[in-house]
Order: C-alpha cells, then structure tokens, then sequence
C-alpha cells in the first residue's frame, strides 16, 4: 500500500509541474525576458527577447525563491540551452522534478499528521504547501527578477529554510492541534522569522523598474498557488481511489 502511496504522489506531483510550467508560460516568462533585457543593457537578443541561462535558472527553480533569485550571481556562461534542452524543456524538466518531490512532501506530512488527505481537503492541503513554502517566505524574500540586488546568498538560504520549518510547525499547531496554548503558540512560530527579519542587501538601486519587479513577484505567488491547488486536488483524488480499491 505504502508504494501505491509513493507512485500517487509522484504522479499527481508530475501532473502539477506540467500544470505550472503552461502558467509559467503565460504569466511568468515574459516578465522575465523582458527584465533580462534591463540586465544585459539591451544587449544580444535572440528572436525579439533575451535568452541567457541564468534566465533558466531563474524560471526552473521558481519554487524556491532564494534559488531562483540568485542563480545568476553564480552562471559563468550564458546561453539559450542547458544540458542541450532549450528553455521550456528545461523548465518543464525541472518542474516535473520538484512536483514530485513537494508531492511526496504532502504526502509524508499528512500522514504524520493524521490528516486524511482526499479530494475534500486536497485544496486546504495545497494552501498549507503554499503557505508554508511560498507565501510566508516570500512576505521577507519575495521572488526577484534578475538584476535585482540581493543578499548573501547562504544568508538568504538559512532564512527561507528556518521560515519554511517553522511555518509548517505553526500550522501545525494552528491547524491540527486543538488546544488553545497550541494556538498562540502556533501564531508565535509563525511570526518568529519575521521578527528576526530576512536578510537584506546593501543596496536596493536596480535598472529594472519597481513596478516590472512587482508584477513578477505577484505573477511568482499565483502560479505557484495554482501549482499547489492542482497538486492537492490531484492527490485528493488518487487518495480517494486508493482508498475504494483496498
């Protein structure tokens, strides 16, 4: 049984990537070719729009905000391509790669927690998942376009992981326990990593235009709630024909 689970979770964790990467497409791209272009100056462009591997980088590694703000810091070469896969491959590729992995982490958390995940709570467990690995991290590093200046990149790393455990730990205690110390207790976690603050950089000075980096940042938060909703949907569905099959 615990294998159908695993295959369950790394299927609908697969069907989720596919998912995001189409909203990718639309949503996200193009803000970020179009702040690639800031970057670079106006510099080579290949068919109207920038193409550069840090751009890649960037969009594969949307669901985690630290990587996908810093990995141009760290690309020594640019290019359209990564391992001979041009830039939707590769984004596709690596969403397939991190659906299933987050499904499995939905998965291992709501049978620890003793939750049953169906297609009735799929939705409030893909909220959970988005909360915790996107939205409340993103409230002290929201997702930056390339060319924003940024933090210490282990600085930054220690944070998101730190507010990522805790605030699945207080919506835990918020969520599944009943008690009312478990409650503030659950409030207090959630606000810890805040009060510390995220680590921030030297300087805010960009060539991209504030408002560009707020339409990626709200353009990040959607697609990868959209990304969270199917991936809790779908496994609530395979949960519950899992279930009539034993």
């Amino acid at each position: 049984m615990m294998i159908r689970y695993l295959l369950a979770a790394i299927v609908a964790g697969m069907i989720a990537g596919v998912a995001m990467t189409a909203a990718q497409e639309v949503k996200v791209v193009p803000l970020i070719l179009h702040a690639e272009e800031y970057e670079h100056g106006g510099g080579e462009t290949e068919h109207g729009a920038v193409r550069s591997l840090p751009g890649l980088y960037r969009l594969a590694a949307l669901l985690n905000p630290v990587t996908a703000a810093s990995a141009h810091e760290n690309a020594a070469e640019e290019s359209g391509t990564l391992f001979g896969v041009d830039r939707f491959g590769g984004t596709l590729l690596a969403n397939l790669v991190v659906g299933a992995g987050f499904g499995l982490i939905l998965m291992a958390a709501a049978l620890l927690c003793g939750i049953p995940l169906s297609v009735n709570t799929g939705v409030l467990w893909g909220a959970a998942g988005w909360l915790a690995f996107q939205f409340l991290p993103a409230m002290g590093l929201p997702p930056e376009l390339p060319g924003f200046p940024a933090a210490e990149l282990g600085e930054r790393q220690i944070w998101w992981v730190a507010t990522i455990v805790l605030s699945a730990a207080g919506l835990y205690l918020m969520v599944a326990r009943h008690e009312v110390w478990a409650k503030v207790a659950g409030i207090v976690v959630l606000a810890l990593p805040h009060l510390y603050g995220a680590p921030r950089p030297s300087t805010v000075e960009s060539d991209v235009p504030a408002l560009l980096a707020a339409e990626y940042a709200v353009a990040a938060l959607a697609t990868t709630a959209f990304f969270w909703i199917v991936l809790g949907l779908v496994m609530g569905a395979a949960m519950d024909r899992l279930e009539r099959t034993v």
